[in-house]
């Protein structure tokens, strides 16, 4: 039987940025990944916020390497109304940029990176079994060739992801308070690629808020175009190998016939009702990070940065505890996270309600609160001295009432 100090369950970025963080530190980690690298994956825009972890566990330098798609701003785009953020325009202190990647070959660069630090990944190894304790962890799994191995360790960091492998098997998931949604997507190639499509991300709204395009700029001349909207219009766009999906992309009218002759590199794949939470995010022997916590949408493309966020809280917290310091979990770390959380959730909810939508394509939008909005927009969602992170549960409906009001005022004025 092997023994480590600590396993991670997960070789995504979460679970990258934790054991990183923990070899330099010096435990023996062992990292157990279901997949084998490198694979696809969504949540290809980063937040800038997310630069500092990546930093901070020794893994920026090996991304820096890849030369990714440089990513200075998001643009929202409905109809005939545009608003553009750059966040080097924004009211937190911080970086002002990052990458826009393909999911398989960042999560492979950060995974090799943190194997060459000299822990030991494993891919191709699903855990079947978790047993928790005070001092001492008992994990059992399968390898590629179906053979059966057992590993003990002081701890368990599960950076599984959508596996959810201790939600799954400790029962901890409970279900979002979000309408089930679903996403279909592939990458293009883009060859009709303007100056003023650029090379951030862009947002198109449509359906009354219901619904939403991405499009994702590659370094390598390529796009990632998602369509985010109801569970049930996800299903019909992805009937007969995504026909409806193919000819919405080609004809929509906010897209200038950017994708009209564009070929598919992939045929086009769907998730339904990715929205979920867990009732804790830590037990006796070991903690969650990542999507494992909760996954909320894709709309502001916060899952990375809540990925590499927690992964590295929870390395630090893992330390701290197998130093023998005492570790008040709650308040360290679950509140800490979920502070995170509870922020975007409010923009999320802002997003699909209008609020958010009647703020930034406000004809006057005040500079200040776009810069305070940006801030969110780049991950800075911990920053208590930002109004609109502080304030975030109850700013954006009575900002979006205020906006509504004047723009009433407005047209009874120039009516009469």
């Amino acid at each position: 039987m092997q023994i480590v100090d600590v396993v991670v369950i997960g070789a995504g970025p979460a679970g990258s940025v934790a054991a990183s963080y923990l070899k330099k530190q010096g435990y023996h980690v062992t990292i157990l990944e279901k997949e084998k690298f490198p694979r696809f994956q969504i949540g290809e825009s980063l937040l800038p916020c997310c630069m500092e972890h990546l930093d901070e566990a020794g893994l920026l330098d090996a991304v820096r390497e890849r030369h990714f798609q440089k990513k200075t701003g998001a643009a929202f785009v409905k109809g005939d109304k545009h608003c553009e953020f750059f966040f080097s325009d924004q009211f937190t202190e911080g970086w002002t940029w990052t990458w826009q990647v393909k999911r398989a070959d960042f999560d492979n660069t950060l995974a090799e990176a943190t194997k060459a630090k000299g822990v030991d990944v494993n891919f191709e190894c699903e855990v079947t079994r978790v047993t928790c304790s005070a001092d001492q962890q008992h994990l059992e799994y399968v390898d590629q060739d179906g053979q059966s191995h057992s590993i003990t360790s002081r701890f368990i960091i599960d950076s599984s992801g959508y596996g959810r492998v201790l939600p799954r098997l400790f029962d901890l998931s409970k279900p979002s308070a979000f309408s089930p949604r679903g996403a279909i997507f592939s990458h293009l190639e883009d060859s009709n690629r303007t100056e003023i499509a650029g090379s951030n991300i862009f947002v198109h709204s449509f359906d009354n808020n219901r619904s939403w395009i991405w499009a994702i700029p590659f370094s390598d001349g390529s796009t990632s175009v998602g369509i985010v909207s109801d569970k049930e219009k996800i299903m019909e766009l992805a009937e007969e190998g995504g026909a409806g999906y193919k000819d919405f992309i080609r004809n929509f009218e906010d897209l200038h016939g950017r994708f009209r002759q564009s070929e598919f590199r992939f045929e086009p794949r769907h998730i339904l009702g990715y929205s979920i939470g867990v009732t804790k995010m830590f037990g006796e022997g070991f903690v969650l990070s990542g999507n494992s916590t909760e996954f909320l949408d894709p709309i502001f493309s916060s899952g990375v940065t809540f990925a590499t966020a927690s992964g590295l809280l929870s390395a630090k917290m893992t330390h701290k505890h197998l130093s023998g310091q005492p570790v008040d979990w709650t308040r360290e770390y679950e509140e800490v996270i979920q502070r995170g959380i509870d922020v975007f959730r409010s923009y999320v909810t802002g997003w699909y309600s209008g609020d958010f939508q009647t703020i930034i394509f406000a004809d006057d939008i005040n500079k200040d609160i776009k810069k305070q909005i940006c801030s969110v927009l780049a991950g800075y969602v911990w920053d208590q001295s930002n109004p609109f992170v502080k304030k975030h549960n109850t700013i954006l409906p009575t900002l979006a009432k205020v906006v509504r009001m004047n723009q009433r005022t407005l047209a009874a004025e120039s009516g009469s």
